[in-house]
C-alpha cells in the first residue's frame, strides 16, 4: 500500500514538473548590431596620448554609421572633445561632427545647443574655424527652423570680430547661407552697433585687411543673390573698387558682383567721376569689366571675357567700342560752340595774341577720365583676341558670339575678328571660332576676301576642323557668283587632298547649292562643260569630284526652274543614277517630259506636315485596331498581327519622323505575335516526347523574346515609365514561358526550384520599380500574379508552373500607349565603304590598321555603351571599345565615331572578307531604374549589399560592312 501510495505521488509529481516544462515556450534570440558609440568610447578610452586618439578618429571616419546611432557617437565625440588638450585631436573631432550631420535620416537639431557651446572656451583659431564650419552644415540641414537660422547668425556676428583670417571668412560664410531675406538684425553695440541688415554687416568686411576675407565677403554676398535677396545699389561702388584690389581672387569675384548689380539694375544713372555726366549703370558696368580683358591675371581675364558677353542690354554705342582700339572722340562730352563763347564772353577778354596760348582751352584734360567709359572697354575685344593666353582667346570667341546673336550689326562688325582667329595656332581655338561662326551666319554675308580667308582653313590637317568648316560652309551666305566659283574650287582641292572628307563636302554643296540658287545659274554651263552647238564628252560617274558638282548643281536646280533647259542628256540620266544612289543629297526635280524616259519623280512623297499628320493617325489606328485582338480566334489573331507589323515597318521607312516610334511598336507586337505562337493549344494538351519540334519552336520563341525586350528598352530613347513597364511585363512574360518549358523538359528537382525562386524575385522587383504604373496595367498577367502571389509563394514548383502556364494562356495584349517622341539608336558605317576588290594584305601575325568612320544617331552615352565587332571567316569575333577621344559631338543627338581597329591572323592562302559593325552594350539588372543607394557620412563602401544579378549584352545597330584582307606568311 505504501509503495504503491509512493508510486502515485511519484507519478503526480512527475506531472507537475514536467506540464510546466512542456508549456514554457523556446526563447527567441534577438540579434543586435555592436554599438558604434561604445566601441568608440572603448577606443577613446584606450588611446594612451592624443597620437593614439587620433589614429582612433580616423580609422573610425572611414567606416559608415547608421542613422540611429550618430547622435550617441556625437555625444561619444563630444565628452572627448572637452577632455582633449591637443589642438589637432579637437580639429578632428569638430570635422567629424559635420560629416556625421550630414548623414541621411539624421536630424542634427538635437545636438545644435552643444555644438554652439562648443565655441565658448575654444582658444583655438583653427578648431573654432572648423566648428564654425560644422554650424554651417548643420544649419544647411535645418532650413525650415529660423530659430536655429537665427542663433547661427548671432554666432557669426559675435566672432567677425576674431583676428583669425579662416573664422571670419566662416562667419562670412555663415551670413552669406544663412542670412534671412530683408530681415533686420538686433546687435549688440559693442559688436555692430544697432539695428543693421545682413548685406551691410558683410559689406563692411569688403575693406578687410585680409584678401582671403575680402574674397570670402563678396562670395557670401553673392550667395545671398543666390538665395533671392535682392542686393542693393549702393554695394555698386565699393564692388568697383576692387575691381582694382591687388589680389586675383578679390577680382574675380569683384567682376561676379559688378555683374549681378548690372543685372539688377540697368537702366539706373549713376554718376562719372571727374565729370558732371551720367550713364546707365550697365554700360559703367560693362565698361568696367572691359577694363579687367587686361588685367595681370589670366583666369580674372578669361571671367571678364565671359562676363561681357551675358550683358546684352549694353547701349550698342558701347558695345561697339570694343572693337576699335582708338578713344572715340565723341564718348566724351564737347561744349557747343555757341556754349565756348558764352564762356568767353563772361570771362570779359578776348585773345590779344600777345600772350603765348592765352586762347588755349582752359579745361586741363586727364587721360584717365577724358571718356565716359573706362578706356580699357575701347578695343576690350581686339585685346582679348590677341591675349597670349588660348583660354582668354576661347572666352573672348564665346563672348562675341553671344553679343552678336543679338544684334545684327554688331555681329556684321566682329566678323573680320573672328575670321581672323581661323588662323590661330592653337587648334581648339580655330574649331572655337568656326563653330561661332556658324552660329551667328543667319545675321552675315561673306565678302569675297572673307571667304577666302575661311577656305585656307581647309588645307588644315585636323580632320575636326575641315569638317567644322564645311558645317559652317552648309549654313553661311555668300554675295557673288564668284564667291560660289572659289568655294567649290577650294572643296575639290580638299576632296583630292583628303579622299575621306567625300561625304562631308558633297553635304557642304548640298547646302551650298541649295542656299544660292540664283548664284549657280550662270555657272552651270562652265561646270557643267555643255556647250550650246557642239556635243561634249559624257564625264566619269566614278569621279568624287564630278559628284560633287552635279550634287551642287541639282540643289540649287531645286529652287530655279530655268536650270534644267542648261541640261545635256547626259546630265538627266546621272541625275536618275544619283537620285538612287545618293537620294540623301539629291533632291526630287521637277522635269517636265522626262519622267518617261528616265522615271524621274515630279513631286516628293515624303514631305509637308499633312502626310506627317496622316502617318501618326494610320500609326494611332493600327494600335487601335490590334486592341481588337481579344476577339478573334488564333488563325485571325495572329494574321491580323502579321499585317499590322508589316504596316508598321513599311511606315518607317516612308517617313522618317515616325521611324523610331513605328519600329517601336512594330517590334512590340512581333513579340506579342511570338507569345502567341508559343501558346497555342496543341502544344500544351499533347505529352511532352509527341511535341518535342513543338518545344523546340516555342524554346528559341521565349529566347526571341527576351532579346527583342532589351532592344525596346535600350535601343530605344523618349521612353517613358509606362512604356518601360510594358516592356518589362512582356519580359515577364517570356521568362513565365520559359520557366513552364524548363519543367516540361528537364527532369530536375533543383533546377526547377532555383528557377522558380529567381521568377517570384523578378515578379518582387517588378512591383517595386512600377508600383505608380500599375492601375494601368489592369487585367494584365502582372495583376492576375500580384493577386496569385500569396498562392505561389507557398506552393510547390510543380503547381507553380501549372499556375503560371493558366495565367499566360489567360491573359490578353496590353495596349500600347505612344509617347510623344521616341527615336531609335542607329549607326551608319561610312568608312570602310566594303566597295573595294583589293584586299589589305599584311603579314601574318603582325597588325594592320583599318579606319573606321561612323554616324552615330540617338545614341545616349556613346563613349561607354559604343562598341566595334570584327567577325573573322573562321568564325572568331574580337570586339573594341574604342577611346573617349574618338567621338565628336557635331550637333545635338547626333555623334561621329572616327577611329582605328587592328586587325591581326594567321596566313590565309585566299583573301577573304571579315565584316565590320557597331554594338551597343547593355547592362540590365531587376533594380536598373531604383536609384542608386545613398551613401551614409563618410565615403566607404564597406557593408553595402553585394549589386544584384544584372544581364549583360550587346545589340547590333549598324550594318555589317565587309572589308577584303590576305594576312601572307612572313618571309623567310
Amino acid at each position: 500500500m505504501a509503495a504503491h501510495l509512493k508510486k502515485r505521488v511519484y507519478e503526480e509529481f512527475s506531472k507537475v514538473v514536467q506540464i510546466p516544462h512542456e508549456d514554457v515556450p523556446a526563447k527567441k534570440l534577438r540579434l543586435s548590431k555592436p554599438s558604434k558609440s561604445a566601441a568608440l568610447h572603448i577606443d577613446l578610452c584606450k588611446a594612451t596620448n592624443s597620437t593614439d586618439a587620433l589614429q582612433y578618429l580616423l580609422q573610425f571616419s572611414r567606416k559608415p554609421v547608421e542613422a540611429e546611432s550618430v547622435e550617441g557617437v556625437i555625444r561619444i565625440l563630444l565628452e572627448h572633445y572637452y577632455k582633449e588638450s591637443d589642438n589637432s585631436v579637437r580639429l578632428k573631432i569638430a570635422s567629424l561632427l559635420g560629416l556625421l550631420s550630414k548623414t541621411q535620416g539624421f536630424s542634427p537639431d538635437c545636438i545644435i545647443d552643444e555644438a554652439i557651446n562648443t565655441l565658448n572656451n575654444e582658444k583655438s583659431h583653427q578648431v573654432l574655424a572648423q566648428l564654425l564650419d560644422t554650424l554651417l552644415i548643420i544649419g544647411a540641414q535645418l532650413p525650415e527652423s529660423p530659430t536655429v537660422r537665427q542663433r547661427l547668425i548671432e554666432v557669426a556676428c559675435k566672432h567677425l570680430s576674431d583676428t583669425y583670417f579662416g573664422v571670419r571668412n566662416k562667419c562670412l560664410q555663415l551670413l552669406g547661407c544663412l542670412g534671412m531675406v530683408d530681415t533686420p538684425m538686433n546687435k549688440d553695440s559693442n559688436v555692430l552697433g544697432g539695428v543693421r541688415d545682413v548685406q551691410s554687416i558683410i559689406s563692411d568686411y569688403f575693406g578687410d585687411q585680409d584678401p582671403r576675407v575680402r574674397t570670402a565677403a563678396l562670395k557670401a554676398m553673392l550667395e545671398l543673390h543666390e538665395r533671392g535677396m535682392r542686393i542693393h545699389q549702393i554695394i555698386y561702388d565699393q564692388a568697383c573698387r576692387l575691381l582694382s584690389d591687388d589680389y586675383e581672387q578679390v577680382r574675380s569675384a569683384a567682376v561676379q558682383m559688378v555683374w549681378v548689380l548690372s543685372q539688377l539694375y540697368p537702366e539706373s544713372i549713376v554718376p562719372i567721376p571727374s565729370s558732371n555726366e551720367e550713364i546707365r549703370l550697365v554700360d559703367d558696368a560693362f565698361g568696367k569689366i572691359s577694363h579687367m580683358v587686361s588685367d595681370g591675371s589670366w583666369m580674372v581675364r578669361v571671367q571678364a571675357a565671359k562676363t561681357l558677353g551675358s550683358m546684352l542690354q549694353v547701349s550698342p554705342h558701347f558695345l561697339e567700342q570694343t572693337l576699335d582700339k582708338k578713344l572715340m572722340s565723341d564718348l566724351r562730352r564737347k561744349r557747343t560752340a555757341h556754349e565756348r563763347a558764352k564762356e568767353l564772353f563772361a570771362s570779359g577778354e578776348f585773345s590779344s595774341g600777345r600772350k603765348w596760348a592765352d586762347d588755349a582751352p582752359k579745361e586741363k584734360l586727364d587721360t584717365n577720365t577724358v571718356n565716359l567709359i573706362a578706356s580699357g572697354a575701347c578695343g576690350a575685344f581686339v585685346h582679348g583676341l590677341e591675349d597670349e593666353m588660348f583660354e582668354v582667346r576661347i572666352a573672348a570667341v564665346e563672348a562675341l558670339c553671344q553679343l552678336a546673336r543679338s544684334s545684327s550689326s554688331f555681329a556684321e562688325k566682329c566678323l573680320d575678328f573672328l575670321v581672323d582667329m581661323f588662323n590661330d595656332e592653337i587648334e581648339e581655338v580655330r574649331l572655337q571660332s568656326i563653330h561661332v561662326l556658324r552660329e551667328i551666319s543667319t545675321h552675315i554675308t561673306l565678302r569675297e576676301d572673307q571667304l577666302d580667308t575661311v577656305l585656307a582653313v581647309l588645307e588644315d590637317s585636323s580632320r575636326d576642323i575641315r569638317e567644322a568648316l564645311h558645317e559652317l560652309l552648309c549654313y553661311t551666305n555668300v554675295s557673288t557668283k564668284e564667291c560660289i566659283q572659289l568655294a567649290l574650287l577650294e572643296l575639290l582641292k580638299n576632296l583630292n587632298k583628303y579622299p575621306t572628307d567625300r561625304n562631308s563636302v558633297w553635304k557642304c554643296l548640298k547646302f551650298l547649292g541649295s542656299r544660292h540658287p540664283t548664284l549657280v545659274l550662270p555657272l552651270v554651263p562652265e561646270l557643267l562643260s555643255t556647250h550650246p552647238y557642239f556635243d561634249t564628252p559624257e564625264p566619269d560617274m566614278d569621279d568624287p569630284a564630278y559628284i560633287a558638282v552635279l550634287v551642287l548643281v541639282f540643289n540649287a536646280a531645286k529652287s530655279c526652274p530655268t536650270m534644267p533647259a542648261l541640261f545635256s542628256d547626259h546630265t538627266f540620266r546621272h541625275y536618275a543614277y544619283l537620285r538612287d544612289s545618293l537620294s540623301h543629297l539629291v533632291p526630287p526635280l521637277r522635269l517636265p517630259g522626262r519622267k518617261q524616259l528616265y522615271g524621274l519623280d515630279s513631286v516628293d512623297s515624303g514631305c509637308g506636315s499633312g502626310s506627317v499628320e496622316s502617318a501618326q493617325l494610320f500609326l494611332q489606328q493600327s494600335l487601335n485596331r490590334v486592341s481588337t485582338i481579344q476577339n478573334l480566334e488564333a488563325p485571325g489573331a495572329q494574321e491580323l498581327l502579321d499585317f499590322t507589323i508589316r504596316d508598321l515597318q513599311r511606315l518607317g521607312q516612308l517617313q522618317t519622323e515616325l521611324a523610331g516610334a513605328a519600329d517601336f511598336c512594330a517590334t512590340y507586337l512581333n513579340c506579342q505575335l511570338l507569345l502567341m505562337k508559343a501558346l497555342q493549344e496543341k502544344l500544351w494538351n499533347m505529352a511532352v516526347p509527341l511535341c518535342f519540334k513543338q518545344n523546340v519552336t516555342a524554346t528559341a520563341a521565349a529566347q526571341q523574346i527576351l532579346e527583342e525586350t532589351y532592344k525596346l528598352e535600350f535601343l530605344y530613347s523618349g521612353l517613358e515609365s509606362r512604356q518601360v513597364a510594358t516592356i518589362h511585363l512582356v519580359r515577364l512574360q517570356a521568362k513565365a514561358l520559359q520557366l513552364t518549358l524548363t519543367a516540361r523538359t528537364r527532369q530536375g528537382l533543383d533546377t526547377l526550384i532555383s528557377s522558380c525562386e529567381r521568377f517570384l524575385q523578378d515578379i518582387e522587383s517588378f512591383q517595386r520599380l512600377f508600383l505608380t504604373e500599375l492601375p494601368h496595367l489592369h487585367n494584365s498577367f502582372v495583376e492576375k500574379l500580384l493577386e496569385l502571389i500569396p498562392r505561389l509563394s507557398s506552393c510547390k514548383p510543380v503547381e507553380m508552373v501549372k499556375v503560371l502556364q493558366t495565367t499566360l494562356r489567360q491573359s490578353g495584349l496590353l495596349q500600347l500607349s505612344l509617347p510623344v517622341q521616341i527615336h531609335r539608336a542607329t549607326a551608319t558605317i561610312i568608312e570602310p565603304t566594303g566597295e573595294s576588290d583589293n584586299p589589305l594584305r599584311f603579314t601574318s601575325g603582325l597588325v594592320v590598321a583599318l579606319d573606321v568612320d561612323a554616324t552615330l544617331e540617338h545614341v545616349q552615352d556613346p563613349q561607354t555603351t559604343v562598341k566595334v565587332q570584327v567577325l573573322y571567316p573562321d568564325g572568331q569575333k574580337h570586339v573594341i571599345h574604342p577611346k573617349p577621344g574618338d567621338f565628336r559631338r557635331p550637333g545635338p543627338d547626333r555623334h561621329r565615331l572616327i577611329t582605328q581597329v587592328y586587325l591581326s591572323h594567321t596566313a590565309w592562302t585566299e583573301p577573304s572578307q571579315v565584316e565590320v559593325c557597331l554594338l551597343l552594350a547593355y547592362s540590365a539588372s531587376t533594380a536598373s531604374l531604383s536609384p542608386p543607394p545613398r551613401l551614409g557620412w563618410s565615403d566607404s563602401i564597406d557593408s553595402l549589399p553585394p549589386p544584384e544579378a544584372s544581364v549583360e549584352g550587346t545589340i547590333p545597330f549598324s550594318k555589317s560592312v565587309k572589308v577584303y584582307i590576305m594576312p601572307k606568311p612572313a618571309r623567310r
